[in-house]
């Protein structure tokens, strides 16, 4: 997966596969890597042509394909929940304003899982596809591998309001962030390893467009933002308006394409976009393990695989639980 370690990325490449393999452990009671070895041997490889062919037509669905399953799990578990439109009278998460318009990718999930059902009908899970999917993102755009426990099943209770309720907002500082995430059974660690995945993607001017004109009655512009870099948003982030436009700009400029360490190197220089983003490197919390992050990249990149593994597992259904959707956006009639 990566190349090239020094002495100290050796270790650190030691110590990647003790904590994979824990945290594989935590979920192998109820997910099994190679779950669709016999059932659907092809299963993972379908899902990594999908991605591969969207990627390179649009290197932006990386991002939205990771995002995609982290709304999903921090959401009733990774169960697929985020992928369901809506039905009357029950709006789904798909209409949260957390995710529409700016969840993505969601073409190349029915993609995958419909070339899946004509091999290994009502096989794969959704939730699975969804989860394969965010791995072969990550290895896509980052170079980032690593195996994907499956075996989750498909829920059937999609709700517009929760998204918002369990998702942790743009302008949320770290003790909050670290909450957040620790209800889900992440780490501190974990929870900065993998903001990470912020140095690819965009964000929209509305999430951080507080810090540019009306950060507080003293500072109308951020402070702790390195003024260069302000000078910059600006100019893709004019005041607002009413003419309804919110504009996107990248998470990470240097490298917008590309999952890797320069997140971390960028929070270092006061060029966090959000506050979110930021307030990692500004909480004594939180502050060391933005440096080694941004130190040593290939210790990142194995520690948040291991994180996506351990995220993966968060209140999945397993057994007779939920079901095997036929088609990814509706659950299946009885």
């Amino acid at each position: 997966m990566m190349s090239s370690l020094g002495g100290t990325e050796k270790m650190a490449t030691i110590f990647f596969c003790i904590v994979l393999f824990l945290a594989t452990s935590v979920s192998s009671a109820s997910l099994k890597v190679g779950f669709y070895k016999s059932s659907c041997p092809s299963a993972e490889m379908i899902v990594r042509k999908a991605v591969n062919k969207a990627v390179s037509k649009n290197p932006g669905l990386a991002a939205g394909l990771i995002r995609m399953h982290f709304h999903d799990c921090f959401v009733r578990g990774c169960d697929g929940s985020v992928l369901l439109d809506s039905t009357p009278g029950n709006p789904s998460e798909k209409e949260s304003p957390v995710n529409n318009p700016s969840l993505r990718g969601f073409e190349v999930i029915d993609e995958a899982k419909a070339e899946i059902e004509a091999q290994c009908p009502q096989i794969v899970s959704c939730a699975d596809v969804l989860a394969f999917a965010a791995r072969d993102s990550a290895y896509k755009v980052g170079g980032i591998n690593y195996a994907v426990p499956s075996g989750r099943r498909d829920g059937r209770v999609s709700l517009k309001d929760e998204p918002t309720l369990h998702l942790p907002p743009p302008f949320f500082n770290a003790k909050q962030l670290e909450e957040n995430f620790a209800r889900k059974g992440l780490s501190l660690d974990e929870m900065v390893t993998l903001s990470g995945a912020h140095s690819i993607g965009v964000s929209h001017c509305s999430s951080f467009s507080n810090r540019l004109y009306s950060f507080n009655a003293t500072h109308p512009q951020d402070p702790s933002m390195d003024p260069e870099f302000a000078r910059y948003l600006k100019t893709k982030c004019p005041p607002s308006s009413n003419t309804g436009s919110d504009p996107t700009v990248p998470l990470e400029v240097q490298t917008p394409n590309r999952l890797d360490s320069k997140y971390y190197k960028d929070l270092k220089n006061h060029r966090g976009l959000l506050t979110s983003d930021q307030t990692l490197f500004d909480s004594p919390s939180t502050k060391r393990v933005v440096k080694n992050n941004a130190r040593y990249g290939a210790n990142w990149g194995n520690k948040y695989a291991a994180a996506m593994v351990r995220m993966g597992a968060i209140e999945v259904l397993t057994g007779t639980k939920g079901e095997i959707r036929k088609h990814c956006s509706v659950v299946n009639y009885r």
